[in-house]
């Protein structure tokens, strides 16, 4: 490490240079909750680590339709977002249950996203939600909706000279539920996770987003399932159906938390109990 190059620009527009002139060579820390690990356990090695926490990029913002989150924004912030907890309060849930107090105050929701874990518990929720993730570069800057930027475990469709600034989450109608399940009740990585969100008429569901996370490579939108309830009456057999569905479409490995075969009889309970919730069906 003694010829690492360490760059804390104070301008978006410093950070967006640096990445052009290093591309692959360049490594993005922000809270470091992922990164430092692997450094201390020599899985990587960086060559030009640049810092991130400088930028002013920790906000939230109400934009009417939509809430915007800096991509710096630590998950105790949006854990205590009154903005977040009156429009899309889930989010908020989901943060308070992402780990310790120490790792909450550290961990940002775009390194979380960068990270590109297939448990992350954010990303099921932003997943639900139709996020969209906002990328910049010293030349251009795109939105990518969140469903089409993770391509593997650990990957993303990021490319090297782009920062992720900003999240955009639209204010949703309806109800949306989260569930996880991990080895303890608290302080734990998921087994498995999910996250719901229906519009309901009456008993009918006229439009629906489903999550899974730790089921697949990456983090999963299940459109079969999704497809399989709109337009249906939900109800208890519905639920158990759809459920299935969505399990369906997963692949889940064993590994050091569970094996596959365990997950998947976990998270056809954790969507049965998302999509109960967020039907308002007792189930």
């Amino acid at each position: 490490m003694k010829d690492l190059g360490y760059f804390a620009p104070t301008d978006v527009g410093e950070a967006l240079k640096f990445l052009a002139e290093y591309g692959e060579k360049a490594t993005v820390l922000a809270g470091g909750t992922d990164l430092v690990p692997r450094i201390n356990y020599y899985e990587l090695r960086p060559k030009n680590l640049m810092d991130i926490g400088g930028l002013g990029l920790d906000f939230i913002e109400d934009e009417g339709p939509k809430v915007i989150v800096g991509a710096t924004t630590t998950w105790n912030q949006i854990a205590e977002s009154t903005i977040l907890l009156d429009k899309m309060g889930v989010i908020t849930g989901a943060a308070k249950q992402g780990g310790c107090v120490a790792i909450r105050n550290a961990g940002t929701v775009g390194g979380n996203l960068v990270n590109a874990s297939p448990a992350a518990d954010l990303t099921a929720v932003l997943l639900a939600l139709d996020a969209e993730l906002f990328l910049k570069s010293s030349d251009s800057e795109r939105t990518v909706p969140i469903q089409d930027f993770f391509t593997g475990p650990g990957e993303t469709v990021r490319k090297a000279n782009e920062l992720l600034a900003e999240i955009h989450i639209p204010v949703p109608a309806g109800q949306t539920s989260f569930f996880k399940l991990g080895r303890r009740k608290a302080l734990t990585l998921s087994v498995a996770n999910t996250s719901v969100h229906l519009i309901m008429d009456g008993k009918q569901c006229k439009n629906a987003r489903i999550s899974l996370g730790a089921m697949a490579p990456t983090p999963l939108r299940c459109l079969k399932a999704e497809a399989f309830i709109q337009g249906r009456d939900v109800d208890g057999k519905v639920i158990s159906d759809c459920a299935s569905e969505a399990v369906a479409e997963s692949n889940p490995i064993d590994d050091q938390r569970a094996t596959a075969w365990y997950r998947q009889k976990a998270a056809k309970a954790l969507v049965a109990r998302a999509l109960a919730q967020a039907a308002g069906v007792e189930n």
